[in-house]
């Protein structure tokens, strides 16, 4: 599962990618998709300095995207907050050596079948961009809206 650090960074940059304005301060980010503040800016911290975010200071400042929507992958998110996705230890770029109860890394029918999972995960959010999240949920809701209801 991912964070709530994850899942309230969607939010925040999902808030962004739909503002009018140009930039948005956190604040009104914060109360707009109910995320607490001080979490927030923690949060908005880390997307800056991974380059997703741009922020300014003074009048007309706040945060706002630093590429397009469509240039910034989920991947990328995830993985700013979460660590690389491996599931298994031994797969992982960041954590070090093999799992304690692997006797043979070549041929480990656990690592072998996780490697795969692996990289269908990174394939799967690599692949799906902000601009992506954006037009699915928007369709999602063009399509409830357009459900009758034949309740009595």
């Amino acid at each position: 599962m991912i964070s709530m650090k994850t899942k309230y960074a969607l939010l925040a940059l999902d808030a962004l990618a739909r503002s009018d304005k140009e930039a948005m301060l956190i604040a009104d980010l914060a109360s707009g998709e109910n995320i607490p503040k001080k979490f927030l800016e923690s949060i908005l911290l880390t997307l800056r300095n991974q380059g997703v975010l741009n922020s300014k200071k003074g009048p007309g400042g706040g945060y706002s995207l630093a590429r397009p929507a469509a240039a910034i992958t989920i991947g990328s998110i995830v993985r700013a907050f979460e660590g690389d996705l491996a599931p298994v230890q031994c797969l992982s770029n960041t954590a070090s050596g093999k799992c304690p109860e692997c006797g043979d890394l070549e041929t480990c029918g656990i690592r072998l079948v996780m490697a795969d999972v692996n990289q269908v995960l990174s394939s799967a959010l690599d692949g799906m961009t902000l601009a992506d999240m954006l037009e699915r949920s928007d369709f999602a809701r063009q399509k409830r809206s357009q459900l009758l209801d034949y309740a009595i």
